[in-house]
């Protein structure tokens, strides 16, 4: 039910603050916005900006400490005011949510089937459980799980990061809800799980008449599936409209902003090398193999060779379990060699004694995914940049305090941060620190595993502007991990192209990337997201001709 101009979620000037400590701070100023039956509404903004805030305060999901004000009607019903037992009866059978990370937000110790059926019964008023099985088996069909009936004994971890998520779709649809959030549904999926997953959600739309409220901060993922863009920064709505027009004639400097900072295909000549008789990374015939008492033995990489030569950036790409991250833990000892040989400068790290090998990993600089759990949250940024320096370079005093201004300085960080913590950092504030520490010991091989993938385009433009001037200047050679293929684009020289555990396509940037030779290889070009609303269309076609 709508009200008489077809608006289901109207959102009035809602203003949420937090008390913190006695300080209040502001996390929504001023924000209205209507989402239309069966439309699919993107807000969109940078971490900060208050868009989770606003799609939290909807729900009554906020914590006690925050104050809002405004109006929220659903279906004409104003619903700020309401008490929880009101709230429980929109939550599920109104308003549903799914969130950034299924497999979180899922139990580990309970089946989905378990799960999917308790959601189905607690919006049912207590479904026999037969009954409520079946209606779980009917909702995995309608995402798109395959053989249903027997993933309803699966436990979360036996399922793919996609297949969580339509499990997480799947029990949101349990109500039969008129809008669905969605909060960041695709930020950490591979290209061609995220191109399934906004599949699933536009073929909700237009089988249920689903409405659809997005947070993302994703430009390729709005163009793919919005309707209308609502732009939020610091709090307020800079910017709305149609997504044709958002993308082709943006009014405010602030999402221009956001758009130029989104990595495109295309416009870069390959990078050159001089020759070199030896490669930094030598890579042959590896073979890393997992031991488990219930599947036997898991071949992660199979066979797989690859080289990186001096100042060269490889670009690893595949979806998640291709191996790829496999390889860059072996290089640096964190995942067992079964066969083949791993040689950095010329050692093999493999047949090298335990001493041997902790030497030459000291030449070999790393960068995670999630510097969040990958910094010591009791080491401040200055003690977190100079371990190395301390722990292996000996440095001390004044030379040390130096070497780590210097280090801070060259990501872009002055003095002024030496004495924060990572929680008093953004996030890309807290991956700059990573490059700086992965740096510290002038490595001659860097290996950066994911490490702009759950960051905000405008924060990874800056993040991989700085890992761009550093790798120039210090000329290290660099293995990128990565599934945005317009950020290797943007980045690499070489593209090596891995599905389950085997290298299929290696070659240069250009030729990889804008003539692929493997099958594999051009799906997961066609479905990597672009901000583009009309390609992303014809992308769609595409797709579905095949």
């Amino acid at each position: 039910m709508t009200d008489d101009t077809g608006v289901l979620l109207a959102v009035r000037s809602l203003r949420v603050a937090f008390d913190l400590e006695g300080d209040s701070h502001v996390g929504v100023a001023d924000v209205s916005f209507e989402v239309g039956a069966g439309e699919i509404l993107a807000i969109v903004g940078e971490s900060g900006s208050g868009k989770s805030v606003a799609s939290m305060a909807v729900l009554g999901l906020l914590p006690e400490n925050a104050s809002v004000e405004g109006a929220i009607e659903f279906e004409g019903r104003d619903i700020l005011g309401l008490s929880a037992g009101e709230l429980r009866g929109i939550r599920g059978s109104g308003i549903a949510m799914i969130f950034q990370d299924p497999v979180a937000a899922l139990n580990p110790v309970f089946t989905v089937g378990f799960q999917i059926v308790e959601a189905v019964r607690a919006q049912n008023g207590g479904l026999p459980k037969a009954q409520a099985r079946r209606r779980a088996v009917e909702l995995l069909e309608l995402v798109g799980i395959p053989d249903a009936e027997r993933r309803l004994d699966s436990y979360p971890h036996q399922l793919s990061g996609g297949q969580c998520q339509r499990v997480m779709i799947a029990m949101a649809l349990a109500g039969e809800p008129r809008l669905l959030i969605a909060d960041e549904p695709t930020t950490a999926l591979d290209v061609t799980v995220q191109a399934e997953i906004l599949d699933v959600l536009r073929s909700l739309r237009d089988r249920v008449g689903l409405s659809i409220l997005m947070i993302t901060h994703d430009m390729g993922v709005v163009a793919d599936i919005a309707d209308r863009v609502v732009v939020m920064k610091e709090g307020n709505v800079v910017e709305r409209g149609n997504v044709a027009e958002i993308f082709t004639r943006p009014q405010a400097e602030y999402t221009h902003r956001l758009l130029s900072a989104v990595p495109r295909f295309g416009g870069r000549d390959d990078a050159t090398h001089a020759e070199s008789t030896e490669a930094t990374l030598s890579v042959r015939s590896l073979v890393v193999e997992y031991g488990g008492r219930l599947r036997g033995l898991v071949r992660a990489v199979d066979d797989v060779s690859l080289s990186v030569a001096p100042g060269e950036i490889l670009g690893v790409v595949g979806e998640s379990g291709s191996g790829k991250t496999t390889i860059g833990r072996a290089v640096i000892g964190l995942a067992p060699v079964t066969a083949g040989t791993i040689e950095v400068c010329g050692v093999d790290l493999a047949t090298r004694d335990r001493v041997a090998r902790q030497r030459m990993r000291r030449r070999v600089g790393v960068v995670f995914q999630n510097p969040a759990t990958s910094l010591n949250p009791r080491f401040s940024v200055a003690e977190t940049v100079s371990e190395p320096l301390r722990m292996i370079a000996r440095l001390r005093g004044s030379e040390l305090s130096d070497r780590t201004d210097a280090l801070l300085a060259s990501v872009g960080l002055d003095g002024r941060w030496r004495e924060r913590y990572s929680h008093e950092l953004s996030g890309g504030q807290r991956q700059r620190v990573a490059i700086a520490r992965a740096v510290a010991l002038d490595p001659d091989l860097l290996i950066a595993d994911e490490p702009t993938s759950a960051l905000d385009v405008s924060v990874q433009a800056r993040v991989l502007d700085v890992f761009r001037e550093l790798q120039e200047r210090l000329g290290f050679a660099c293995v990128f991990i990565s599934h945005d293929l317009a950020v290797v684009d943007s980045l690499c020289d070489s593209v090596a192209v891995m599905h389950r555990g085997r290298v299929v396509e290696q070659g240069s940037r250009a030729r990889v990337l804008f003539d692929p030779a493997e099958e594999y290889t051009r799906r997961l070009i066609a479905s990597a997201p672009v901000p583009d609303p009309a390609e992303q269309r014809l992308r769609r076609e595409a797709r579905r001709a095949v």
